[in-house]
């Protein structure tokens, strides 16, 4: 027959257990949901903040192009040892050719001479120095084994000197690929708070920034009086102007995009003037300029207490740079740059 037990009763100890339980997650239910949500930044924090990534990540793009000039001059030194190896090489065989046609005279006329013998059978290195050795052999085989000696010693040191010349390239272009990872990570970031913005925060930016380039590009056409660009330095003025509206792209050295040094450098190019590719290596192109109000147009002017930065004097206290990723080439007031104006240079 079935057995009618009622259920067992949970114990007053479990069910204390089970409602305070109960209320701590209710608790937390009502503290989630009137928590304050997380402050959104300002329209002018975020712009800030970019504008300081775009500072870092200009300041990365000329350790970055400083890094791709040298791997580019290593890269051309170490194939010019290599055909100068090469060249030698085929040097040094002639050179053991002819001796050995000395060798086969000799044998064909009597009889090989036993220290010709050693030296085609081992490095002449070895034995050049032995003048008894030099003294059972013709001047001319002794003139061509000292050529053999020294066209040897030239190929060692130009293969020890390319050997350094890799690792210094290899070194280089590791250097290189972090810096260019560098760049891309600042960009990123950036552009994360960018999108971050309505699209009325972005338009207002956009207009903001339009406003202040009009107020730029009217203070170098009616401003005060300014020395004007005359010669080269007016030929890189002028091209230069000619790029405005070009975009700024980190490592673009033109014509369809540039980076500040990549600017600078291509419009000197355009005058005929070759100047070292990185802004901090332009500083060492011409005469120094500590004084604003001595600038003349097309000198060019570095800001920044680390020089990273780079543009070509417009007049009125006004540059024509590049500036950064997400603007393009323009004039701009030199005080609002971002970053002290520390001197010119007179190319």
């Amino acid at each position: 027959m079935a057995s009618h037990r009622r259920p067992k009763q949970p114990s007053r100890t479990r069910v204390t257990v089970l409602t305070t339980a109960a209320a701590a997650a209710v608790a937390l239910s009502s503290q989630a949901a009137n928590a304050a949500p997380s402050e959104k930044p300002s329209k002018d924090e975020v712009k800030t903040k970019v504008d300081k990534l775009y500072e870092e990540a200009e300041q990365a793009t000329e350790k970055y192009n400083g890094a791709k000039e040298k791997q580019e001059k290593l890269q051309k030194e170490v194939s010019t040892i290599q055909d100068n190896v090469a060249r030698g090489q085929e040097e040094l065989n002639e050179l053991r050719d002819g001796l050995g046609t000395m060798a086969s005279a000799q044998y064909r006329s009597g009889g090989i001479d036993p220290s010709l013998q050693l030296f085609l059978s081992a490095d002449p290195d070895n034995y050049l120095d032995k003048a008894s050795t030099l003294d059972q052999l013709s001047g001319q085989q002794v003139e061509a084994l000292k050529k053999i000696q020294v066209k040897q010693r030239d190929l060692a040191q130009q293969r020890s000197e390319a050997s350094e010349k890799l690792k210094d390239l290899s070194a280089t272009r590791t250097e290189l690929g972090k810096k260019k990872k560098e760049v891309q990570g600042k960009l990123s970031s950036a552009q994360k708070l960018l999108n971050t913005l309505t699209a009325q925060e972005k338009a207002a930016l956009q207009d903001e920034e339009q406003r202040s380039n009009r107020a730029s590009e009217r203070q170098v056409l009616t401003g005060g009086k300014t020395t004007p660009a005359s010669g080269r330095a007016g030929a890189a003025f002028a091209a230069a102007q000619g790029k405005i509206g070009t975009p700024y792209v980190y490592g673009a050295t033109g014509p369809s995009s540039f980076d500040c040094s990549g600017l600078t450098s291509w419009a000197y190019a355009q005058a005929g003037v070759s100047i070292p590719r990185t802004s901090q290596a332009q500083t060492g192109a011409g005469t120094r300029i500590s004084s604003m109000s001595q600038l003349q147009v097309g000198d060019l002017v570095f800001f920044f207490n680390d020089l990273h930065h780079v543009g070509l004097y417009a007049g009125n206290g006004q540059v024509l740079h590049a500036p950064r990723t997400g603007t393009n080439v323009r004039y701009e007031s030199m005080s609002t740059i971002g970053g002290p104006f520390m001197f010119g240079v007179r190319v």
